[in-house]
């Protein structure tokens, strides 16, 4: 494995086609403090240009995922700005902060390869945000989730309430974001917040790997495509998102990868996509 360098609270690792994000911390539980949000943004755009990586694996470093916002981490970035008295020009201040914060998961959600959350033990606030942003959320029989940032008198600003109703519904996430209540990966699979749950850590580590090789095994430029038209189509009609589908195939449908897909096909065997 490459292991990334100069990086403070993740670690990338890249193996063959399929890049692994470990949420670091250093604050406890992966708490998300002032090196996440600086670092976050870079590695997913890297991870997006680079042409030897076909799919992607966030998960946390040891028993949990993550407890979402460092508090005490960020309270020297955020603790002038939500003091009494601040006028205009502060509020904007803080404004270009939260927005700053929220091109973390923003570079998360844009990334052109399939993005793999593996979730264990805790996976709260800012870790729900971030589970959001992935393309497919898997769990083990340990996680547990919440949508907390109403338990701190806040209201979830980096992507929960955007990304969550497409995924759950828009009943489970007011539920889940009204009350800032946990719940188990029994509930979470339920809901669809997850795909599956597995029994163990390692099961799921294991799981998302092999997930991982699979889409990896498949045409990159397919797969990337599969994604935008996805993205691109959620805010569409069907028959728009069907004249889009259209309008794409028509511009990359013809590609070595087509090629050998029917070649295989008649001489009956698997593909092998470059």
């Amino acid at each position: 494995m490459n292991d990334s360098p100069a990086l403070v609270s993740l670690r990338v690792t890249i193996e063959g086609s399929i890049a692994e994000v470990a949420l670091l911390g250093p604050g406890k539980g992966n708490a998300m403090g002032p090196d996440f949000w600086r670092e976050m943004p870079g590695v997913f755009d890297a991870l997006d240009r680079d042409p030897k990586v076909r799919a992607v694996i966030v998960r946390g470093e040891g028993a949990h995922f993550s407890y979402g916002l460092d508090l005490v981490g960020m309270m020297g970035a955020m603790g002038p700005h939500v003091s009494g008295g601040q006028m205009a020009p502060e509020r904007q201040t803080l404004l270009d902060l939260i927005r700053d914060l929220q091109r973390a998961f923003d570079a998360v959600a844009a990334c052109r390869k399939p993005v793999i959350a593996a979730v264990t033990g805790w996976c709260i606030g800012g870790g729900v945000d971030l589970i959001a942003a992935c393309d497919i959320r898997l769990a083990s029989d340990t996680a547990r989730f919440s949508v907390r940032e109403v338990k701190v008198a806040m209201v979830a600003d980096l992507g929960s309430l955007q990304r969550l109703p497409p995924i759950i519904g828009q009943g489970a996430t007011r539920e889940l974001a009204f009350t800032g209540k946990n719940i188990d990966a029994a509930r979470a699979l339920r809901i669809g917040l997850v795909s599956d749950v597995l029994p163990g850590d390692d099961a799921l580590l294991a799981a998302a790997r092999a997930m991982a090789r699979e889409i990896a095994d498949n045409p990159s430029v397919v797969v990337q495509g599969i994604k935008q038209v996805m993205n691109d189509c959620a805010g569409l009609s069907v028959a728009e998102g069907l004249r889009h589908v259209a309008v794409w195939n028509a511009a990359f449908l013809q590609s070595p990868d087509l090629a050998e897909a029917f070649t295989a096909f008649m001489e009956k065997r698997p593909p092998k996509f470059g």
